[in-house]
């Protein structure tokens, strides 16, 4: 039988996993020192990245098309996420 102690080493094995596994949230600034999510990344941003919409969408990575310009974070983030993933493979 788990005690408290086992359940908590469970879960923060499971939550380093997962958060390995997850995706970049993208952000936008709206006006200066003020970062909001968005619906996805934008056309630019996944190009900047050298990535294909087709990729994102097989990666699980959000796409919105109707945005416009690049976010350099986001381009970064994106670019470390690759890297961790190709890694894993």
């Amino acid at each position: 039988m788990w005690n408290r102690r086992d359940w908590d080493d469970f879960f923060d094995i499971v939550g380093k996993r997962w958060h390995m596994r997850r995706p970049p949230r993208p952000v936008d600034r709206t006006r200066p020192n003020r970062l909001v999510p968005t619906e996805g990344y934008s056309l630019a941003e996944l190009d900047d990245a050298g990535l294909s919409i087709e990729q994102a969408e097989r990666l699980g990575l959000p796409v919105d098309a109707g945005r416009v310009g690049s976010y350099g974070p986001n381009v970064t983030a994106l670019r470390d996420y690759l890297r961790a993933t190709r890694s894993r493979l």
